[in-house]
């Protein structure tokens, strides 16, 4: 008479398919163990397919932040007192021929920077002679910077009403050599003038209207390294704060007036770009890396499939 022996508890049963052990016999492995491969695989060749679209849009989820003055900005006499723009605020003014008008606005690593200005000229019917009218544009460093397109000189006759300018700097680039002139990350100056016109329309009023765009270039504007710190300008550049010791040790110290005329004289705050003074990790450099891997990988393999195959 057969005996029946009881199955330990944690074996699994014949014909339940649980098991992941080897088809006897034959030697494939069946169960989990030879499907567990798949899920991996697909997952990691997701990611890949993936990654290069994960950096823009991780960049484009960056909103606004709440409370940005977005009025038009008046126009400053000089760099000190340039009124600050951006890609949401442009510049205004009323002047009269002759002024020079600045206006400041940041620009991080990695961006093309177009400026255009729109000159309503003053009445014909006063007007002498043809004028010429430029834009110009400096670094933060105070550097003429050179314009690679648009039009940022023009001239116009007796009869014209409106005149467009415009100037597109090259790409800023993170960092470079100190005897270069590349554009750098930093505050950047406007000027807008009339360079020739007849002396007897000094003095008549006009009015203008600045703007400013930025394109990303991507990973093409990576130089190697990057600046310590960005070129912005400083209320009190070259000389040492020392009256901020005196005023820390006597709080009555200084007047109430004298501290209104320093904020008055000091520079307006340039706001950091919204992708950041130089840029964020992500560049299509990445994507350019992942795919010259996969393809590494995939040759590799291939090669590797090819010598090793053995004849039937």
């Amino acid at each position: 008479m057969p005996i029946s022996l009881p199955l330990p508890a944690h074996a699994p049963r014949a014909g339940t398919g649980t098991g992941t052990g080897t088809d006897t016999g034959t030697g494939t492995p069946t169960g989990p163990g030879r499907r567990g491969h798949r899920p991996a695989a697909l997952a990691l060749l997701t990611a890949a397919l993936l990654l290069p679209t994960a950096g823009p849009a991780l960049a484009d989820s960056h909103e606004p932040e709440t409370g940005t003055d977005t009025a038009p900005a008046a126009a400053g006499g000089d760099f000190r007192s340039a009124g600050v723009i951006g890609e949401d605020r442009p510049g205004t003014a009323t002047a009269v021929s002759g002024d020079y008008l600045y206006w400041t606005f940041p620009a991080g690593a990695g961006q093309r920077i177009t400026v255009d200005a729109t000159v309503t000229l003053p009445d014909p019917a006063l007007r002498s002679g043809p004028a010429t009218w430029q834009v110009d544009l400096y670094d933060g460093l105070r550097r003429l910077q050179p314009c690679v397109g648009g039009r940022p000189t023009a001239g116009a006759d007796t009869s014209a009403e409106t005149l467009e300018l415009s100037c597109t700097l090259p790409v800023v680039r993170p960092w470079a050599e100190s005897w270069a002139d590349d554009p750098l990350p930093g505050a950047y100056s406007i000027r807008l003038t009339a360079t020739d016109l007849p002396e007897e329309d000094l003095g008549l009023p006009f009015q203008a209207e600045v703007s400013v765009g930025t394109e990303a270039v991507g990973g093409s504007a990576d130089g190697g390294g990057r600046l310590g710190a960005p070129l912005v300008l400083t209320s009190r550049a070259g000389s040492l704060d020392t009256d901020s010791a005196d005023t820390a040790t006597d709080p009555e110290a200084g007047s109430e007036s004298t501290r209104e005329e320093d904020a008055d004289s000091a520079p307006a705050t340039v706001p950091e770009p919204d992708g950041g003074w130089f840029g964020g990790w992500w560049t299509d450099r990445w994507a350019w890396t992942a795919a010259g891997g996969l393809l590494a990988a995939a040759a590799a393999i291939g090669g590797y499939r090819l010598i090793r195959r053995r004849p039937s």
